[in-house]
């Protein structure tokens, strides 16, 4: 996932990068009704339908999980984990660098070019790495919930 696909995202959706969740919310649910399979009968165009509303889907659900609100809701488990815990595991996968910490928490940062992520698998100390590094510096968000949710 690179900052193009997030922009894709937010160009489909036609919202910007302050949107709410509210406005997500109310601009997913008139794409949705206006792009719903069961609303067309030609079977060739619910099927382009089925594909546009999997890809409004797929874009809310990320765009909500990057929205300044969710990670207001999660910014004090997030500090408390990326200035105490010690990482698990770490691996880079589509241009997003996932960490898995020892306290249980997982974090996806997005847009952390492959140098980093090679600076950091040859640091002495990767955790150390990430905190001068990435924590801070890369969009993230909680991957903790998202196996359960997909």
């Amino acid at each position: 996932m690179n900052s193009k696909k997030i922009a894709e995202y937010r160009k489909l959706l036609n919202v910007t990068k302050m949107a709410t969740l509210k406005e997500l919310k109310t601009v997913y649910r008139n794409s949705m009704k206006e792009d719903h399979p069961d609303t067309i009968a030609d079977a060739a165009e619910r099927l382009v339908a089925e594909e546009r509303s999997k890809a409004i889907i797929e874009a809310y659900h990320f765009l909500v999980s990057i929205a300044s609100e969710t990670q207001e809701k999660v910014k004090e488990e997030y500090l408390k984990t990326t200035s105490t815990s010690g990482i698990l595991e770490f691996y880079y996968e589509e241009g997003v660098l996932n960490i898995h910490f020892l306290d249980g928490n997982k974090f996806e940062y997005f847009g952390v070019p492959k140098v980093t992520y090679i600076k950091m698998v040859n640091a002495e100390s990767p955790a150390r790495f990430a905190r001068r590094h990435v924590y801070h510096e890369f969009l993230y968000r909680s991957a903790s919930k998202l196996v359960a949710a997909e």
